[in-house]
């Protein structure tokens, strides 16, 4: 169901930041290019590039082309206003706006969610609606000082919403969750109007007028409803329009683009005729004008009386090519293998490798006449995208054709078509399988084996996934030093917070209000020191960039600035789970929130789903290497995060080209068979997680001196796991917390057996981590009150 702003904001809690300059009189929806039509701008994202930065181009301003829209920072999609332009960042968690009537188009964050994403977005008459990927799934709101006090009609209903368009007053979307018909709400009757007329159509494409409505029926028909007052709902019979592909409307009138071949149709109070014969990709309209993005070369054409210098619709006028110097991208770069309609081509490339450019849907199958065949010069000269694919079919064709051939001479050189040899295949499928192991196309089940404690159950575990470890790839920032240097006050004493595996961490704040943690590795090339600090600093930039979980610490971005190696994450403001365990200020019971049994158990499962994600979902599986209560930070609603990704390995397993290496990790966490005969496997961290248990359970660090002992030094496993095993587990527990209740009590109980047999000394003795998992989800769950008693003999294990 859709909200107005007030409920929106609720929504969102302190991630909005409450700015929205005046959006008024936007048209459409959002596409990768965008335009302010009062003050004839026009912002495009750029293809072919390491980053879908966008550029923006005044009309009779040179000096127009901006840099100081986050240059460095991907982009996926556009949407214009009367003086305005917003985009949303690629994956959806930020949206910017700038007003193009000023200067430097000076950007102002107005939003910024990493776990509500948006989606399509649509702004107009005042407002700005997103679909989420969340309920409700399409959320409008209104800007701050641009008539707040009005009404505006939310959307009933909690629908399962596809693309959304705006125009004066109103918004229009498809639910796909009820056959593809149109809905629309707003502050005026028009969108009810229109959704009335629409009735119960189904429609795979829909972009909004002024006052009016556009879609592509399921037949691939064109359908316009709504006002009429100047012929924008009259679609010509005679132009070819079926199948009709882009859709751009504008106060009195339409655009649509022909699928036949790819040239535009204007009706209404503007035509088509300055852009006769030029292919176009997509269109977008404002109040009185239309740009399109050309199929030939990627760039950008305005036409229409608003565009300065076409007054008027004479005949002879021209389109005017836009001077971006740059190829602009046709469509978002997704990290989806568009299944429904197949690829874009050049899709690679223009995505410079970090997606995928989507056909867009709906996918008809042409069964209109063919036109005469071409002959073979003619053929190469014509660039429509079907004619395209047809020659890079036959490209590859032949490739393929060769390449079997090879392939044959090969087999019966070898001998291996009559079973003379037995070759390994390394090449993976495309679709893999994450195997028992969690490497990709494994399918190697574990050896199970009982534990003296005997698993109780076998159930699904049904818990967030991140999808592949390569999605949202593009989202790490490249930032300069002058930036984080600014951020912290000049790297400070007072932002110093901690220190991590190649550096000292700071706090710091950036130009756009985020919180950060910003980790500076030392200098000096020639040092061994720094040799290894620069490993630590590229292990954690290319396996945090693209790994996102809600329990793994999230990277924003970095620095590479001659010597100096900066990594910047979200900042976790209560800290790390040892400062809350072993600081001084932590003496008294009620110096931390930590200090229950309830959130100590929490805290462990939430680090053991993070572990989790890497060792089974991350493709490669990944191997932590320094578990360790320093390493687990807990950000402001108290959710434990993993961080620290320097030591970091892919799973041995996985991994063909792993190397046996010294033994890294911190003493008191490290798994002993990787310290003393250098085995690294998944059990390690599995280890590493043992002991911060038991640290949580008695409060006490890894390594401690035993005043029972004379000061001697002990580790923590040494001293606690016995007391455990011999039911004597009372006296180890941190007394800070006090004795557990009843429920508390048999949770507590839980989590304890399940450390002691992750700190095993033999790896084949520890637990999987998903096993894990489900016991600490059981424990929480106890200590809740909510699934009875359960006993230290019933404990769910399964080893491999």
């Amino acid at each position: 169901m859709t909200k107005p702003y007030s409920n929106f904001l609720y929504a969102v809690s302190f991630y909005t930041v409450i700015y929205l300059p005046p959006l008024i009189h936007a048209l459409g929806s959002g596409s990768t290019f965008a335009i302010a039509y009062a003050t004839a701008t026009v912002c495009a994202i750029v293809a072919a590039e390491p980053a879908q930065r966008i550029i923006c181009y005044r009309a009779g301003d040179a000096s127009s082309f901006s840099a100081s829209i986050l240059p460095n920072v991907s982009y996926s999609t556009l949407a214009g206003g009367q003086t305005s332009i917003c985009a949303l960042r690629s994956g959806g968690y930020t949206l910017l706006c700038w007003e193009t009537n000023a200067p430097k188009f000076p950007v102002k964050r107005l939003y910024y969610n990493n776990t509500i994403l948006l989606q399509s977005l649509s702004i107009g008459g005042g407002k700005i609606c997103a679909t989420t990927n969340t309920t409700p799934s399409v959320s409008c709101w209104r800007p701050v000082g641009n008539d707040r006090n009005s009404t505006d009609e939310p959307l009933n209903g909690n629908y399962t919403m596809g693309k959304i368009t705006s125009g004066f007053g109103f918004s229009c979307g498809i639910v796909l969750s009820e056959n593809n018909r149109v809905t629309c709400w707003g502050r005026n009757s028009v969108g009810k109007d229109i959704e009335e007329q629409f009735g119960n159509l189904s429609v795979s494409n829909i972009e909004a007028g002024f006052s009016h409505v556009c879609g592509v029926n399921s037949a691939g028909d064109l359908l316009c409803k709504g006002d009429n007052s100047k012929g924008q709902l009259n679609v010509p019979l005679n132009k070819g329009l079926n199948f009709a592909s882009g859709l751009a409307l504008g106060e009195g009138f339409s655009c649509a683009i022909r699928r036949s071949n790819g040239t535009v149709v204007c009706w209404g109070s503007i035509n088509e005729t300055s852009v006769e014969g030029i292919e176009l990709e997509s269109i977008v309209s404002g109040l009185n004008f239309t740009c399109g993005l050309t199929t030939r070369n990627f760039s950008i054409v305005c036409w229409g009386p608003g565009w300065p210098g076409n007054n008027g619709l004479a005949s002879n006028a021209s389109a005017n090519e836009l001077p971006f110097g740059a190829v602009i991208l046709p469509g978002p770069c997704v990290q989806s293998p568009c299944n429904e309609c197949g690829l874009y081509p050049q899709s690679s490339r223009l995505c410079f490798g970090t997606g995928n450019i989507c056909k867009p849907s709906p996918c008809f199958n042409f069964t209109t006449p063919s036109p005469p065949p071409a002959s073979p010069p003619e053929v190469l000269k014509q660039s429509s995208p079907w004619r395209r694919g047809l020659l890079a079919f036959l490209i590859v064709g032949a490739v393929g054709v060769f390449m079997g051939i090879c392939s044959i001479i090969y087999c019966l050189w070898t001998g291996v078509c009559c079973g003379r040899k037995k070759v390994h295949n390394s090449v993976q499928p495309t679709i893999t399988r994450t195997g028992s192991n969690g490497c990709p196309g494994s399918n190697n089940s574990p050896s199970s084996r009982s534990f003296s404690i005997r698993r109780h159950s076998s159930r699904a575990m049904k818990r967030q996934r991140s999808g592949t470890s390569s999605k949202h790839a593009d989202r790490a920032e490249e930032f300069s030093l002058a930036e984080l240097a600014a951020a912290t006050n000049d790297f400070s004493h007072e932002n110093k917070i901690g220190a991590g595996s190649f550096g000292i961490v700071y706090k710091g704040k950036l130009w756009d209000g985020r919180e950060v943690a910003i980790k500076r590795g030392e200098t000096g090339q020639k040092t061994k020191k720094f040799q290894e600090k620069e490993t630590a600093f590229e292990s954690e930039l290319s396996f945090l960039s693209r790994l996102h979980h809600k329990h793994l610490v999230r990277l924003v971005g970095y620095c590479e600035d001659k010597d100096e190696r900066l990594l910047v994450y979200e900042y976790m403001k209560n800290g790390a789970v040892f400062d809350h365990l072993h600081d001084k200020n932590n003496v008294e019971k009620s110096s931390s929130l930590i200090n229950s049994w309830k959130m100590r158990i929490r805290i462990a499962l939430d680090a053991a789903r993070g572990i989790e994600y890497l060792h089974n979902y991350a493709v490669p599986p990944i191997i932590h290497r320094d578990i360790k209560s320093s390493n687990i930070l807990l950000d402001t609603n108290w959710t434990a995060r993993v961080s620290d990704f320097g030591l970091s390995l892919m799973d041995p397993e996985c991994d063909r080209n792993y190397r046996p290496m010294k033994a890294a990790g911190t003493v008191g966490y490290i798994d002993p068979e990787y310290y003393g005969l250098n085995v690294l496997t998944t059990k390690s961290d599995v280890y590493g997680l043992g002991v911060v248990m038991v640290e949580l359970l008695t409060g006490r660090r890894a390594i401690f001196k035993n005043d029972e002992n004379g000061g001697t030094p002990i580790t923590l496993v040494d001293f606690a796991v016995p007391a455990i095993i011999a039911g004597e587990m009372v006296k180890v527990l941190d007394p800070r917390v006090g004795p557990p209740e009843l429920n508390e009590a048999e949770a507590v109980e839980l989590m304890a057996y399940t450390a002691i047999h992750c700190v095993n000394s033999e790896g084949k003795e520890r637990p999987i981590i998903g096993d894990i998992v489900s016991n600490l989800e059981r424990a929480l769950n106890v200590c809740d009150g909510s699934h009875g008693s359960i006993s230290s003999g019933a404990l769910s294990f399964l080893s491999d």
